[in-house]
């Protein structure tokens, strides 16, 4: 049985009779083997192929001796590509041109005529060292994305109620399978907490969680973003760069606010995850990524599509199991334990002896809509730890917005009693409820374009 071959090698020297010779030996050792005379050509070669390594002759017929063009090669080559590994050639007289070329940045030397299983050997040396810098880089990519995505001060989800209960049964199913999860639920539910413990007990846990805010990419860094960008490819591409998809190789990568990704990005997106593989921009050969994908949105994407501001194709690609998480309002129940938490938290980040919320706070908090679900709670617990002086919170230590307040009671309040906002907001929502979230419908009901209403859902978190 044939051993694979594996590996990218390019021989550029002016000598075509010994460029022959190494391709006929080294094709049968190496995936692919290319050749070149001119060494003008090597930037676009480079730019071209990925190659893993680099055989590259000292001298040229325009500089016979001195190494010298041997050296501006190497230059421009490690510039272009500061992970590339050259292996120099060059005759025996000139050995400590070669050594001064490894401390200017090549990998090693071969002299010639060479013997090709020493010849074999370097290659495979120098093949390897190239597999371990890609890995380094990868890891970096990935650490500094760790570093700027990741926070860690909760990690579990809190809930007991039935609805959470569901939420946890599902993510038990699904997390050992590679299946493709969307999330749904409305801001400050929790969503890419449930993304993360999918990825926590899923059979890629050893391996990253790289997560990206699709609604805070612009459309002209959405590629590089992504897909990652070659050094040079625009103005502040100063090196190399692997994209989301790269650094979450082997991993999970969550696409957060997918609904905001405009239809002109869909189809990349799309394309990227049907093909699994992405191009860096700048760059014209792909890169198999192998990624489980979680998405997340706060946004009706379902009547998106029936809309047509979102693609039914990528719906289905993105949605092979879904969750919804349920909206605070929907587990009072589990109001108390998020309160415990969140004050133990903060009363040890702020050095306050505050033990717990009092009875008569708990009943006010049940009783609250929670426009702003967890998050909006988070906050509020933070900013009472800081500014009580009890030991245990007061209803008065909690400040609650007015729109949250009147939510609970909206049916049976008169109107002549609310302010213009929260008429708004309770015709909006029963708008909504009366066209089973169909924006457009709704949008017409209440004289309102579809962007402006949508900017009044984001007002209102509804």
């Amino acid at each position: 049985m044939n051993e694979q071959r594996f590996g990218k090698i390019l021989i550029v020297d002016d000598n075509e009779d010994l460029l022959k010779a190494a391709k006929i030996f080294l094709k049968r050792h190496f995936a692919q083997v290319d050749t070149e005379t001119n060494p003008d050509l090597l930037p676009i070669l480079t730019h071209n192929e990925n190659y893993d390594v680099i055989l590259l002759d000292m001298n040229f017929t325009k500089d016979v001796s001195s190494g010298q063009e041997g050296f501006y090669w190497l230059d421009r080559i490690l510039e272009l590509d500061p992970s590339a590994v050259v292996v120099l050639i060059t005759a025996y007289g000139d050995v400590n041109l070669a050594v001064k070329a490894i401390k200017e940045g090549a990998t090693d030397f071969v002299l010639k005529p060479w013997e090709n299983e020493r010849l074999l050997a370097t290659l495979n040396s120098a093949l390897q060292l190239r597999q371990s810098k890609l890995e380094v880089n990868l890891l970096k990519d990935q650490k500094q994305t760790l570093q700027e995505d990741i926070d860690n001060k909760f990690k579990d989800i809190i809930g007991q109620s039935p609805a959470m209960q569901k939420v946890f049964e599902t993510i038990e199913r699904v997390a050992s399978t590679d299946a493709n999860v969307l999330i749904l639920g409305e801001n400050g539910t929790g969503k890419e907490l449930v993304a993360r413990a999918i990825h926590r007990h899923s059979r890629r846990n050893r391996e990253a969680f790289v997560g990206v805010d699709l609604g805070s990419i612009t459309t002209t860094l959405f590629e590089s973003e992504l897909f990652g960008h070659k050094k040079g490819s625009f103005t502040d591409a100063k090196e190399d760069r692997a994209g989301r998809f790269e650094q979450a190789h082997k991993g999970t990568l969550f696409l957060d606010e997918i609904g905001n990704l405009p239809m002109a990005l869909q189809s990349k997106l799309l394309a990227a995850l049907q093909n699994r593989q992405v191009t860096r921009v700048g760059a014209n050969k792909p890169v198999d990524v192998n990624i489980r994908l979680i998405s997340a949105t706060n946004m009706p994407i379902y009547s998106m599509v029936y809309e047509n501001t979102f693609r039914q194709d990528l719906l289905y690609r993105i949605n092979t199991i879904e969750i919804t998480l349920p909206p605070l309002r929907d587990r009072v129940e589990d109001i108390p334990l998020l309160a415990d938490h969140f004050i133990s938290y903060y009363s040890k980040k702020y050095n306050k002896d505050i033990r717990k919320a009092s009875e008569p706070l708990l009943k006010r908090m049940a009783k609250y809509h929670w426009p702003g679900n967890i998050r909006e709670l988070q906050h509020s617990i933070e900013r009472a730890v800081i500014m009580s002086n009890h030991n245990v919170l007061q209803p008065e230590d909690l400040f609650l917005n007015k729109m949250g307040q009147a939510e609970k009671s909206e049916e049976n309040v008169s109107l002549e009693h609310l302010n213009i906002e929260d008429v708004e907001r309770i015709l909006i929502r029963k708008a909504l409820q009366k066209h089973n979230g169909h924006i457009t419908r709704a949008a017409e009901e209440l004289g309102l374009t579809r962007s402006s209403l949508y900017r009044r859902l984001e007002k209102y978190g509804l």
